[in-house]
């Protein structure tokens, strides 16, 4: 193993001069909030991803509760959570007063089966988000044809007419595919990070995207929507900036949830880039593939009908390994080398334990989380420190394999 020590973080965000440039451009045009170049912003992201209609929101989370919100899901519903994702996934459920209830991932797996799902769903059921982990598209597909007929159908416009509402958290996987479509255009609604740690980034916000498949009017629904995030306000800010265009009403008691134009102009000039850093992080995988030991297993980024965005390297340590992860992150740090844990299962966070779950009735995510390991994946890194980092984690399980002799 190299000895040489080098500091590599875990997920910086790769800002390059035609970001800087994007963004000094927008600041010298006087116009720094909410207007032309989120516009296209948006349109850029629903070209990219084959929808409709895309409104932009200054988080993930944002969008998710906005999704929620145009379905009208709200107290006496309840919308179905995997248990193995991040809060947001869940606590938008809260925010709009409808019972949570979490699924377990399938043995042996980071993801609920769509089958799981669809056995969870009851006659209160009106949404089911799903969650695009470590960049890898949920089999939405599949799970729509098996809820037709079940659950709530909600009562709103914008809502299918036949089965819950499927809603994608795609917070890791923009960039990803299915079947040859691009996420985004999956789920009913699909809610995209640009957090600073995110493949594509806006310093902080997020994307709520989606396809009718003409089942409502999408212009319709993005005018709801982006009143939504602006107070309710039937004008904008750009809108009202025209001469005589003042006047305008508030219809609902909404939201502050828009993304200004100086952060969607960093977003607008990384998703430029979007394929080229999918392809980079996949030669990143490759290389850690290539070079670590039997006793870590690669998360699989690819299938014969899917790619993943390449989001997160997750490693799944051998059962004998996983006691001592504390251990081998800490060891890592040591030689310079950032590493994570993708996630603590929801049943095991306080807030969700005082919500009444429990952390032994999802014991397959449980499972999973024990063994779990993430590595540092991004477009800062050289081929050189994959190696590295593989090489190090390799010799800390040498190590740790002739203290047990």
């Amino acid at each position: 193993m190299s000895r040489d020590l080098r500091k590599i973080p875990f997920s910086p965000p790769d800002i390059r001069a035609e970001d800087i440039a994007a963004v000094t451009a927008c600041m010298e045009s006087g116009w720094i909030t909410s207007g032309p170049i989120g516009e296209r912003f948006s349109h850029a992201i629903s070209e990219y991803c084959g929808t409709e209609k895309t409104v932009l929101t200054n988080s993930c989370t944002a969008a998710l509760e906005l999704a929620l919100r145009i379905l009208n899901v709200g107290p006496g519903d309840e919308v179905i959570v995997p248990a193995y994702t991040y809060t947001a996934s869940a606590s938008v459920v809260c925010h709009v007063g409808a019972q949570l209830a979490l699924v377990d991932t399938a043995p042996g797996d980071y993801f609920p089966s769509p089958a799981t799902i669809a056995e969870a769903v009851s006659p209160r059921t009106k949404a089911i988000i799903v969650v695009d982990f470590a960049g890898i598209p949920y089999p939405v597909e599949e799970l729509r044809d098996l809820v037709i007929g079940k659950g709530r159908v909600s009562d709103s416009a914008f809502a299918p007419q036949d089965r819950p509402a499927i809603i994608v958290d795609g917070a890791h996987s923009i960039g990803a595919s299915r079947h040859g479509a691009q996420t985004g255009s999956l789920g009913d609604f699909t809610a995209f990070s640009f957090h600073a740690v995110k493949n594509i980034t806006t310093a902080e916000g997020g994307a709520l995207t989606w396809n009718s498949r003409n089942q409502f009017d999408s212009e319709e629904c993005a005018t709801v929507l982006k009143r939504m995030t602006l107070h309710g306000q039937t004008k904008d800010a750009l809108t009202k900036n025209k001469a005589g265009s003042w006047e305008y009403d508030i219809v609902d008691t909404a939201y502050k949830m828009n993304m200004p134009d100086v952060l969607a102009a960093i977003g607008y000039s990384q998703l430029k880039r979007v394929d080229e850093v999918t392809a980079r992080r996949h030669d990143l995988l490759s290389l850690y593939e290539q070079h670590l030991s039997e006793a870590f297993h690669l998360l699989k980024h690819q299938g014969s009908d899917w790619r993943s965005s390449a989001h997160l390297a997750i490693v799944e340590l051998d059962e004998s390994y996983a006691p001592l992860r504390n251990e081998i992150i800490s060891r890592l740090g040591k030689r310079g080398v950032a590493a994570n844990v993708h996630y603590k299962p929801l049943p095991l966070l306080t807030a969700y334990r005082k919500l009444g779950f429990s952390p032994e009735n999802y014991p397959h995510a449980m499972e999973k989380y024990s063994r779990e390991l993430t590595l540092p994946l991004h477009t800062l890194l050289s081929d050189d420190d994959a190696i590295y980092i593989a090489e190090t984690l390799n010799h800390f399980v040498s190590e740790l394999e002739s203290t047990k002799k």
